[in-house]
């Protein structure tokens, strides 16, 4: 009797301690949601999905990150305020959103402030750059983590233009953030915000007559069918940052904050790649699809856009703008 209760009390530790290890692994396990607006086909979803298991790999699983892709969890605006919320873990997007909390940040987006990739990527490493990331976490305790280029944002329309008054009247979709609106309001156009999911429908049916954004988006988002004239204004050279929310952040050990920077860092750096090659062949690409690719004057739409759009009227200040031009 005594040794059947005695089995019985072992086999019951040993259940309870299976179980006790069951809730042990549960625990140690953190889901994360990653967020962006882009399609599965781009490298910002593609680098996102190798991060996300890079991470998993590096922590032991103690991190399943989950990348929802294609504004799965929100447009843009929503997924920004879904990080601060508490709702969305990490996310990738434009720093022009981020200048809603913080507007020194969206300076950057000031149009003709980078004169190639290298110098927006040289910024992306500088003591501006770190100060103005720092000022964002002060504001709303987010971590900015990693910057991907985004690509030179060019003009797609209905009717073709080659300057800036030909633009007069067209109704133009951009992100609801002032760096974008300098184009369309320096040159007579009137600025539409719309989300980028609907995009498409809204060129397609006329909801406006023209959109920006860099080629591989053009690409990927399909906006050539729609839309058969580009005018290669090359207005903004565009990045996203990869966030963290302080949710997460702020639980982070010193090693895994390493771990999860280093990953972000290196995802981002493929993804620049990625689509500097890409940018580097579509504009043949176009041209054989029968597209119409225009060239303009950027020093035309640059000195009106100076004259038309003050940067201190966006909140920017125009010490980090010249501090930026500085960078070598």
């Amino acid at each position: 009797m005594t040794k059947r209760r005695t089995l019985k009390t072992i086999a019951s530790c040993a259940i309870l301690a299976g179980l006790m290890g069951t809730a042990g692994l549960a625990q140690a396990q953190t889901k994360l949601k990653w967020a962006h607006v882009y399609e599965t086909s781009e490298p910002y979803h593609k680098w996102s999905v190798w991060a996300a298991d890079e991470i998993k790999k590096q922590t032991s699983g103690r991190y399943d990150i989950q990348v929802f892709p294609a504004s799965t969890l929100g447009k843009e605006s929503d997924i920004n305020q879904g990080l601060q919320l508490g709702t969305v873990d990490i996310i990738i997007s434009g720093a022009s959103f981020a200048a809603r909390s913080f507007p020194r940040i969206g300076v950057a987006y000031y149009p003709y402030t980078f004169r190639d990739p290298e110098h927006l990527l040289k910024y992306a490493k500088s003591d501006v750059f770190k100060e103005l990331a720092d000022g964002y976490k002060q504001k709303t305790g987010i971590q900015t983590v990693a910057v991907t280029y985004y690509g030179a944002r060019h003009s797609t329309s209905n009717k073709p233009f080659k300057n800036c008054d030909e633009m007069k009247g067209l109704k133009m979709r951009v992100p609801d953030v002032p760096a974008y609106m300098a184009l369309p309001r320096a040159c007579g156009a009137n600025p539409t915000p719309i989300a980028f999911a609907e995009v498409y429908l809204a060129l397609q049916n006329g909801t406006v007559d023209a959109q920006e954004n860099p080629l591989p988006t053009i690409e990927a988002k399909k906006f050539y069918e729609v839309q058969k004239n580009i005018i290669l204004t090359g207005h903004i050279l565009d990045s996203l940052v990869t966030q963290v929310g302080p949710h997460v952040w702020t639980k982070l050990s010193e090693a895994d904050k390493k771990i999860f920077t280093d990953v972000m860092q290196e995802a981002a750096a493929s993804a620049t790649a990625d689509i500097k090659k890409r940018e580097g062949e579509l504009v043949d690409e176009f041209k054989k699809k029968g597209l119409n690719l225009i060239t303009v004057n950027k020093d035309e739409f640059r000195d009106r856009i100076v004259k038309a759009v003050d940067m201190g009227s966006m909140g920017y200040d125009k010490k980090d703008w010249d501090r930026i031009q500085a960078i070598r």
